[in-house]
Formats: structure tokens, C-alpha cells, sequence
């Protein structure tokens, strides 16, 4: 490995990045939160670092003011536009961040990026292209669309960038001097790269873990290749992250500084957002609530520790969010189908949706079915699809229904 003064990036230019952030309107010191019941979960001293409540939602700003703040105090009138590619969180950090320095800003998105971010990167003011189906379609895109009156901002492959979000870092060894462990999502690096290069440099006593979500994650093969490594697909709710791989240079960051990688599923993705909804109030996007999965998770041994998740990200469209809650009450047993076999009269449905409702439950929706082969000339099923409080509830519902001599069956 490199000596630590050979690395890309190093904690004096993390520190000049901060002394750059000297307008609260575009970088702010986002605070710390803490949380009894993850305490009590995990039994550690759990203290939240809030990026999620930065400028446009995420720590992008940090990276992206940081490259173009130089550019602006150097610049020779020459280059007048910024072009990056995002699926959503960069894209905004860029947009804000051209328009304080008064460049144009050019966005390529990928065409399924979250309509709530491309609205907001709108409002930013940027221009905004859609294309292709992945980050990495959107890159290739962007960097042919860059001329000699236009800079390119990485998301994560840039030395101002690292040191932009390795900002974070400086802010959570102030603000908890006693840290024990660093919990950081990691999509191209950049975060982490950062992050682990101002608290390693700092306090190299201070554990750095990573954590990727497991349709994306790149950086466990990279470590075992000793090169970074790219998916030809990802899969994941946390599209934050959803990168596909890293760069050299997080590589080289990572491998020096980063002590363990953790990767998390989808679903304990998904609880992580719930569980930050209904017990912090934070409405957090996947890969911000990443952090606390790996928190959660059983790889992870953080008893009687101070452990600082980073919520890296707060942008999560309300379509995800509904398929979030879905999946969650679905895997919690909250949100149950029930398939009860009638006679296909009138008022059958009627008199179940009684039944349902007397037992203090609500129905989501209801379908009615007839062409289904086990059913006799005059039969139907109705399916039901209920929330309840859970499994007892549901089997008090059950048991209901089939009093009243019906047949029932719980389809999970």
C-alpha cells in the first residue's frame, strides 16, 4: 500500500475544502442526532450525522462547490458551463452549485432517474438530458456533450470531489470527539474515500466501515482483484449507490483507509427507511438509510461502542417510498391477502368487508374472481388485501371469517 503522503487526497485538502464552505446557503455543517432506540437495539451509543438535511438533500454539495469554486476563482472566462452525470443526488449538488458560481449546468440522467429528483435539479438550474438506462449510459452520454467551454464534474473520479465530501469527516470528529466506529455508504467512493481519509489522518484509531447494497456491490471484488471491479447490472432500491463501480482513485482511498465492507440486502434496506420513518421522523432515501442497515445487521458488533451512521441522503421520491411501505408492512405481516371462497351472490362482499371491518381492520382493496378451476359452478373467490397490527390480529380476522362458515386462505 502507499504511504499515507503518496495518497490522491490528503486532510489539508480536505481542510482547505472547508475553508472554502464559508456560505452557509450552498455547504451547510449538518447536525447530529441521537437515538435511544438504536441505542437500546444495538446496545452502542448511536449518534446520527444528518447529511441527509444538507443543501439539496444529500452531501453531493460538498464535492461539487468544492471543484467549482475553484474553477470560478481561476477561471479566465473560458469555461462558462458545467456537465455531469447523476441519477439524482450529484446532479442537484452540481446544479446548485454552477448557479452560485455563476456557471451553466448540463445534467445527464439516466431515463428511469426518480422524477422528483430531476424536477429538483431543475430548480436548481440546470439543463437536463435523459439518457439511457444506468449511470454508467449517462456517463458515456456526458462526457461526449463536454467541449472546450465546458468542465466535466465527476461524481466521484475527482480529487475536489473526494475532498469536497471528505468534509463530513472533519465535522463528525468534532462533533463527536469520542467516535469509535464510522458507518458510510458507498456507491463510486467518493463519500468514503473522503470521509475514511480525514478521520484515518486524524485518528487512525477511529474503525471505517463501508457498506453497499448487495445488487450493487462492486468493492468486495475490487479488494479481492486489487482493482476496482464493474457490474454489468445493478439491482437495488438505493439508486444513490447504485453506481455499477468505483475509480482508481476511490480504489487506492478505500484500500488504505477503509477497514470493513458490509453489504445489505434490499429488504433490510427497505426496513432501515421504516424504521428511520417511524422512530426518528427522518424520511431518509435507501442508501442513506444503508448505513443503519449495516448498523442492524448481523455483521456488524458495535456494543458499548459510539457509532456514527451517515444518513448521506434524504431524496426519496414518493413512488419509492410507497413501494418501501408496501414491502415493509408485507414482510412485517402488516399487509396480508386473504382468499375466501363464496357463493357468488349478491351482498357476499358486502357482508365480508362487515366482518373485516367489525375486527377493526382496513381493506386496501378487494378483487373478485371466477375463472379460477377449482371453483364449483356458482362459486367465486374474493381476495382480500387487508392491513392489520400483525400475525395476531390477522389470525383473530381469520378466525372470524371462517365462523361465519367460510373457507379462508392466507396467501403471504
Amino acid at each position: 500500500m502507499p504511504a499515507t503522503g503518496d495518497m490522491p487526497v490528503t486532510v489539508e485538502d480536505i481542510k482547505r475544502a472547508r475553508d472554502r464552505f464559508d456560505d452557509e446557503s450552498v455547504v451547510r455543517r449538518t447536525p447530529i442526532e441521537t437515538s435511544r432506540t438504536l441505542d437500546a437495539k444495538t446496545q452502542a451509543n448511536v449518534i446520527l450525522k444528518m447529511e441527509h438535511l444538507q443543501r439539496t438533500g444529500s452531501f453531493k454539495t460538498r464535492g461539487a462547490y468544492n471543484k467549482l469554486s475553484q474553477l470560478a476563482d481561476s477561471n479566465d472566462g473560458q469555461i462558462d458551463r458545467a456537465v455531469a452525470a447523476s441519477a439524482g443526488n450529484h446532479a442537484q449538488g452540481v446544479a446548485l452549485a454552477a448557479t452560485k458560481t455563476g456557471l451553466d449546468a448540463t445534467i445527464v440522467m439516466p431515463k428511469n432517474a426518480p422524477q422528483s429528483k430531476i424536477d429538483a435539479t431543475k430548480g436548481y438550474g440546470a439543463r437536463i438530458e435523459l439518457h439511457g438506462s444506468g449511470f454508467q449510459s449517462a456517463m458515456n452520454h456526458a462526457h461526449s456533450l463536454v467541449d472546450e467551454n465546458a468542465v466535466f464534474v465527476h461524481a466521484y473520479d475527482d480529487p475536489d470531489i473526494v475532498a469536497g465530501q471528505g468534509t463530513v469527516g472533519l465535522e463528525i470528529l468534532e462533533q463527536v470527539p469520542a467516535v469509535d466506529v464510522v458507518i458510510v455508504p458507498i456507491g463510486g467512493g467518493g463519500l468514503i474515500g473522503g470521509v475514511a481519509t480525514a478521520i484515518k489522518e486524524l485518528d487512525p484509531h477511529v474503525r471505517v466501515i463501508g457498506v453497499q447494497a448487495e445488487g450493487a456491490a462492486t468493492v468486495p471484488q475490487s479488494l479481492e482483484k486489487g482493482q476496482p471491479h464493474t457490474a454489468d447490472a445493478v439491482q437495488t432500491i438505493a439508486d444513490g449507490i447504485a453506481t455499477g463501480g468505483i475509480s482508481d482513485l476511490t480504489f487506492e482511498l478505500i484500500e488504505q483507509h477503509v477497514d470493513e465492507i458490509i453489504t445489505v440486502s434490499d429488504t433490510e434496506i427497505a426496513d432501515s427507511i421504516l424504521y428511520l420513518l417511524e422512530r426518528t421522523k427522518q424520511m431518509v432515501e435507501g442508501a442513506g438509510a444503508s448505513a443503519i442497515a449495516a448498523l442492524l445487521s448481523d455483521e456488524l458488533d458495535t456494543e458499548r461502542k459510539t457509532v456514527v451512521p451517515v444518513i448521506s441522503g434524504g431524496n426519496l421520491s414518493m413512488t419509492m417510498l410507497q413501494r418501501v411501505l408496501t414491502h415493509g408492512l408485507t414482510f412485517r405481516k402488516q399487509l396480508i391477502r386473504l382468499r375466501v371462497r363464496i357463493i357468488d351472490e349478491p351482498g357476499k362482499m358486502s357482508h365480508l368487508s362487515g366482518i373485516i371491518a367489525a375486527n377493526d381492520a382496513n381493506i386496501q382493496n378487494v378483487s373478485h374472481e371466477r375463472a379460477i378451476g377449482d371453483l364449483s359452478v356458482g362459486e367465486a373467490y374474493l381476495d382480500f388485501q387487508i392491513e392489520t397490527s400483525g400475525d395476531q390480529h390477522t389470525n383473530h380476522i381469520i378466525e372470524a371469517i371462517e365462523q361465519d362458515g367460510y373457507e379462508v386462505i392466507r396467501q403471504d
